[in-house]
C-alpha cells in the first residue's frame, strides 16, 4: 500500500488486512515504523495491528523499520513476528534510501538484532541491489559472499535479496542463488523482485530453479521503487506467482476464494475518493 498516493482510510485497510489473513500466505508485510514524511500511506500501522484477527491465521505479521526508533516501537506489539531493514551492497543506495553507509547500517542490524531477540522476534535482511549496480559503486559476488557472512556472523537467518529497479537479468539471479544456496545452508535466503508485465516469468523461474523458495508479491503487482524511472515497474504480482506455481506443479497453502474477494477488495480500495 505504501505505493499508493491517495490515502486510503484504516477501516479498510483493516478489512483488507484481515481478508489476506485468510488466504493462506506465509508472512504478510502490513506497514512500517517509518517516519510519516517517508512513507505517509502507513502512518497508522499501530491502529492496523490493534485490529488484526489473528485467531484464525496462520499467516506471520511483519513489518518494515529503517531505524533503532521504529525498531523499539514495533516489538512492542506482541502481534508482529519479523521486523525487516533494507540492508544493501550500495552505499549510494543507503544514503539515498535510509541515509545512511554499510558501516552505520550494519551496527544497526546488530541494535535492531537486539531488540528482537529481547522481544521474541526476528530481524529479516533484505539485500538491495543484490543482483548487481546502477549508480556505479563496485558489484561482484566476493561483495556479495561476504556481505552474507557478515549478516550470518551477526545471527541473521533470513536474508531476501531485492532487485527494485529492475535492471537484474535471468542470468544473474540464477549466478546469485546457485552460489550462496549451497554455500550458506543454514540461510533461508529470499526473493524480492521488481519488473515489468512481461519480463517477470524469467526472473522468478531462475530464482526458482536455483533453489530459492522464499518469494514476496503484492496483490495487483501494486508499488514499486521511488527510485525508479519507468512507471511500468512494479512489485511481482501476486496471481503471476501463482500461476507459475500452479504450471510448475508447485503446492501452495493459498485459498483461492479468499484469494480472489482478496484481489477484489484491493480494486475497490483503491479506487475510494
Amino acid at each position: 500500500m505504501q505505493g499508493i498516493e491517495k490515502y486510503i482510510p484504516v477501516n479498510h485497510k483493516i478489512d483488507y488486512l484481515n481478508t489476506l489473513l485468510r488466504v493462506g500466505f506465509d508472512v504478510i508485510d502490513i506497514g512500517s515504523f517509518v517516519s510519516p514524511k517517508a512513507i505517509p500511506q502507513l502512518h497508522d500501522t499501530a491502529e492496523v495491528l490493534e485490529n488484526l484477527d489473528l485467531s484464525e491465521s496462520q499467516s506471520k505479521i511483519m513489518v518494515l523499520v529503517a531505524n533503532k526508533k521504529g525498531g523499539e516501537r514495533a516489538v512492542q506489539f506482541e502481534k508482529i513476528d519479523y521486523l525487516t531493514f533494507p540492508f544493501s551492497v550500495s552505499p549510494t543506495f543507503l544514503q539515498r534510501n535510509i541515509n545512511s553507509d554499510i558501516e552505520q547500517s550494519l551496527i544497526l542490524v546488530d541494535e535492531l538484532n537486539e531488540l528482537c531477540h529481547k522481544a521474541g522476534k526476528e530481524l529479516v535482511v533484505y539485500v538491495t541491489m543484490g543482483f548487481g549496480n546502477p549508480y556505479g559503486d563496485e558489484w561482484n559476488m566476493e561483495i556479495i559472499e561476504r556481505s552474507v557472512e557478515i549478516l550470518k556472523s551477526k545471527g541473521i537467518n533470513t536474508i531476501p535479496f531485492s532487485d527494485i529497479l529492475g535492471d537484474s537479468t535471468p542470468e544473474k539471479i540464477s549466478k546469485v542463488f546457485s552460489v550462496l544456496i549451497p554455500k550458506f545452508p543454514d540461510i533461508e535466503f529470499g526473493f524480492h523482485l521488481h519488473a515489468k508485465p512481461n519480463d517477470w516469468y524469467d526472473k522468478l523461474d531462475s530464482a526458482y530453479k536455483a533453489g530459492c523458495r522464499r518469494f514476496d508479491a503484492v496483490i495487483g503487482g501494486l508499488g514499486g521503487c521511488p527510485m525508479a524511472d519507468d512507471n511500468l515497474l512494479g512489485n511481482l504480482n501476486t496471481r503471476n506467482l501463482l500461476e507459475y506455481c500452479i504450471e510448475n506443479g508447485i503446492t501452495t497453502a493459498i485459498d483461492q476464494k479468499e484469494f480472489e474477494i482478496a484481489e477484489q477488495k484491493l480494486l475497490k480500495m483503491t479506487k475510494i475518493n
